[in-house]
């Protein structure tokens, strides 16, 4: 076969037929996410968050987008991640619909801001359990389902939503996210030890690293850091995260063009992690 020569590739960056469980789901980046996955072909996509409510209305707005799959669906799977006996309950009850799962978004989350010496135990201990543990819990109880019908052609796909703060330094000062930075290194790391230990098993795992995008859970965040346009100013691309910079990471990922992609964590900031490193004007004349 000569190089030039690729195996069907119309079909390289699609997921037609997968099943996808998406956990943080109703809104933001996990509503983008799923979106996404069910308008590249996916047949299943299970939509889970606490609020039952919530997964409802997101479940309602997938399900109404033009173009999808016939028989295309996504059905709604209220869960607590952070709990064992959510994960155990989000398990079982995706169980009741399908036999096997193909993709797997751990994308719960939590965040806390508060100054370094007020900062509460309860709330450094919410964020690690959610963001860490319930990760990690959610993947390992998932894991026989991934494994159902995983090869060495078309392995299943576990991707983790992290976040920059994991990459570099978070927000420090009077709103100081100390845990939520400190879970998501923490989830970087693991995800790259459960790509050692599950690639055999012919299941990928990589992480992925948002930069500011103009959700609900950051938008407050924003607002404390100079606001949207001070931001989107600062950084080299000159904007903000939009909902399809995360869908096109989570589809490529998640269809047969990341297939060998494993252990891998994704920045999709726009560059802005590397631009604070940067000298400034003067700095760079006297070089």
């Amino acid at each position: 076969m000569s190089d030039a020569q690729l195996n069907d590739f119309p079909s390289l960056f699609s997921v037609k037929g997968k099943v996808a469980v998406v956990t943080g789901g109703s809104r933001g980046l996990g509503l983008s996410a799923a979106s996404a996955l069910l308008q590249a072909g996916a047949s299943k996509v299970f939509i889970s968050s606490r609020k039952a409510s919530a997964c409802e209305d997101a479940v309602k707005t997938l399900n109404a987008l033009p173009g999808l799959s016939p028989g295309a669906k996504a059905i709604s799977v209220p869960a607590d991640a952070a709990t064992m006996a959510g994960v155990q309950h989000l398990v079982s009850e995706v169980r009741k619909h399908t036999d096997h799962v193909d993709i797997l978004l751990a994308n719960a989350g939590a965040t806390w801001g508060a100054a370094f010496d007020e900062h509460p135990d309860s709330a450094f201990a919410k964020v690690m359990d959610l963001n860490v543990r319930g990760v990690f819990n959610t993947i390992r109880e998932f894991a026989p389902l991934l494994q159902k019908k995983a090869s060495i052609e078309d392995p299943s796909r576990v991707i983790i939503t992290a976040s920059v703060a994991g990459l570099g330094i978070g927000t420090i000062g009077k709103q100081g996210t100390y845990g939520y930075s400190a879970s998501k290194a923490a989830v970087i790391h693991l995800g790259r030890n459960l790509a050692v230990e599950l690639g055999p098993r012919h299941i990928t795992v990589n992480s992925i690293c948002p930069g500011f995008f103009p959700t609900k859970m950051s938008n407050g965040l924003l607002d404390m850091s100079g606001g949207k346009e001070s931001i989107a100013a600062a950084n080299p691309m000159k904007r903000l995260g939009r909902p399809e910079d995360i869908a096109g990471v989570i589809v490529y990922l998640a269809s047969r063009a990341g297939a060998h992609v494993n252990g891998a964590t994704i920045a999709i900031d726009g560059g802005a992690m590397w631009a604070r490193g940067q000298l400034n004007v003067e700095e760079k004349s006297k070089l």
